[in-house]
């Protein structure tokens, strides 16, 4: 359980430190947005993978008893959180969390017209319904710790990208999005277009899905997620 305790820490603190408003700029001014950013991915899922391993290996407490429709719940949404995370980070959104150069000019993805934060959302949901088919103590506190990031992420992100568009040009460009998916879309507030790259990795997530569904799940974290139900 130590070893455990010691990933969440190390996984808070690196989803805390390098991310402030005192070090990011530096490190972008040192090494570049993209380099930074693809920096701090590859460190964010070496520690994620860490901490997963570590809750593995840890004493089992259960909270409460599973259940087929615990596993259908992850089955469902998940292609849609593999989406909003792929096509988040690899098509335009001037407002959150993108690989892409924040140009103001380049309309933003499918999943940027969903919600401002669709990586952030796409995480989030991943931990929220993988919380559900693993009732106990380790999987509540990494997930449940997933879930306060992504929250806390959308507070610190609007507040970095304010400062950076100014609160009237963020305004205007936030009106056309929503930060809970799909509500500017239902309020008429904003037109959803399909430009050919959303179509692009629409697809790519589906494949990335059924990748990790029959194989990459029980291949990475010996748990075959098909298994809950009874396939």
């Amino acid at each position: 359980m130590s070893e455990f305790a010691l990933s969440i820490v190390v996984f808070l603190l690196a989803h805390i430190i390098p991310p402030s408003s005192f070090v990011r700029p530096k490190l972008i001014a040192l090494f570049g947005r993209r380099a930074y950013l693809i920096a701090y991915s590859i460190l964010s899922i070496a520690l994620l993978t860490w901490m997963i391993v570590a809750g593995q290996r840890a004493p089992y407490i259960g909270l409460w008893p599973p259940a087929d429709w615990q596993w259908w719940v992850a089955i469902v949404m998940m292609p849609f959180s593999v989406w909003l995370v792929l096509d988040g980070l690899f098509e335009p959104n001037p407002l959150s969390v993108s690989l892409r150069k924040k140009n103001l000019n380049i309309a933003p993805g499918l999943s940027a017209q969903v919600t401002r934060h669709p990586v952030l959302w796409g995480f989030g949901l991943w931990a929220l319904v993988h919380l559900f088919p693993n009732g106990d103590v380790v999987s509540l506190a990494m997930f449940g710790g997933m879930i306060l990031l992504a929250v806390m992420g959308f507070i610190v992100v609007d507040r970095r990208t304010k400062r950076r568009l100014g609160p009237k040009q963020w305004r205007t460009l936030a009106n056309k999005t929503s930060l809970i998916p799909f509500l500017a879309l239902l309020k008429g507030q904003a037109n959803l277009k399909v430009l050919p790259g959303s179509v692009l990795w629409i697809a790519v997530s589906v494949l990335a899905y059924v990748w990790i569904l029959i194989s990459a799940h029980a291949w990475l974290l010996s748990t075959d997620p098909l298994a809950g139900l009874g396939f």
